[in-house]
């Protein structure tokens, strides 16, 4: 059968709502009943609320868990705090629910007041289906209730809850959305939970045959959040980049998995080796700017399960990120 990423995912959303004071989230009813749940714009957030929202964010077809440096291997133990995230559905869980896919934007007068834009992320892309990825991907959600993602540090307006309903075909009492601003710990926390999302993403660009890929495990440190939006997404975007460590189990060709290896690596990028902030404001803030090679995890193992062999390519560089988040004691 196949699985209903909504579904899913909504005993995770039930729990998140039902432990939302230790949890430091603020559950609310929107205008017309949408259930909201802030996780870092008039409320602390916490890791545990991010890690949870990461695994919502998965469709429930994955698992995001803190691990210390020295669980990961002796060199990361250059950083005390890290994520893993692992799938057996990766392709569907990341692709088809985790991925920032959906552009969400109102002008000042559809608002009455500032301009919104965000990209939603999670289960309710898949009953939305308005990217082209899901008909590569062959899927579309058919359920009852969704859950949305957005990474903004203010509500969302009602025209676009409204729109998110019309697209969904929901009524308001059967749509959760989920808003955390990458300056808290939940928005930090959920963005690095990404590392094995930004994997995929990377290898459907690349063309690698996604039905091929059975399973992925993922690992990245977990930095400060930083109280600027600019600085605090170019923490998250460094973790990946310089700290995400990536092995995917895939079946078929080995020349295929060979060439995956090799190429997936952040560090294919011209762009390499500079912090993800000082890249993006030398673009003019403009993501379509930056090298579309960089967005990837900085070292990737690539298993052949069909064959048993395994390839490795790039390196984690702990002591570039050591040098963006640290200061002397």
């Amino acid at each position: 059968m196949i699985p209903s990423v909504n579904a899913l995912a909504r005993p995770l959303v039930e729990h998140l709502c039902a432990n939302a004071g230790p949890l430091g989230v603020q559950v609310q009813a929107g205008e017309r009943g949408v259930r909201l749940i802030d996780a870092g714009i008039a409320v602390r957030g916490s890791v545990q609320a991010g890690l949870l929202i990461g695994e919502i964010c998965m469709g429930g077809l994955g698992q995001v868990r803190l691990r210390s440096g020295m669980q990961v291997d002796a060199a990361a133990g250059a950083w005390p705090t890290w994520l893993e995230v692992s799938s057996a559905q990766p392709v569907l869980a990341c692709l088809g629910s985790q991925y920032a896919g959906w552009s969400l934007s109102a002008s000042k007068e559809e608002t009455g007041g500032k301009k919104f834009f965000s990209l939603g992320s999670g289960p309710a892309r898949a009953l939305a289906v308005k990217e082209p990825l899901f008909e590569e991907l062959g899927y579309r959600d058919r359920t009852d209730s969704g859950v949305l993602v957005l990474e903004v540090d203010r509500l969302p307006p009602q025209v676009i809850v409204d729109k998110v309903l019309r697209d969904c075909a929901l009524d308001a009492g059967q749509l959760t959305l989920i808003v955390t601003p990458t300056t808290s710990l939940a928005g930090t926390t959920q963005v690095v939970a990404r590392v094995l999302e930004v994997a995929l993403h990377k290898a459907h660009e690349l063309g690698f045959a996604l039905d091929t890929i059975v399973g992925g495990v993922a690992v990245a440190p977990l930095p400060a959040p930083s109280p600027d939006g600019v600085a605090a997404m170019g923490r998250t975007n460094d973790a990946i980049l310089y700290g995400g460590r990536v092995h995917l189990s895939v079946r078929g060709d080995d020349d295929a998995a060979r060439d995956l290896a090799r190429r997936l690596p952040s560090r294919n990028s011209s762009d390499f080796g500079r912090s993800f902030a000082d890249i993006f404001t030398a673009s003019g803030y403009d993501f379509y700017k930056i090298d579309p090679a960089l967005f990837a995890p900085a070292e990737v193992w690539v298993s052949n399960l069909d064959s048993g062999n395994t390839w490795r390519a790039g390196a984690l560089d702990l002591a570039l990120l050591q040098g963006l988040w640290m200061q002397d004691a």
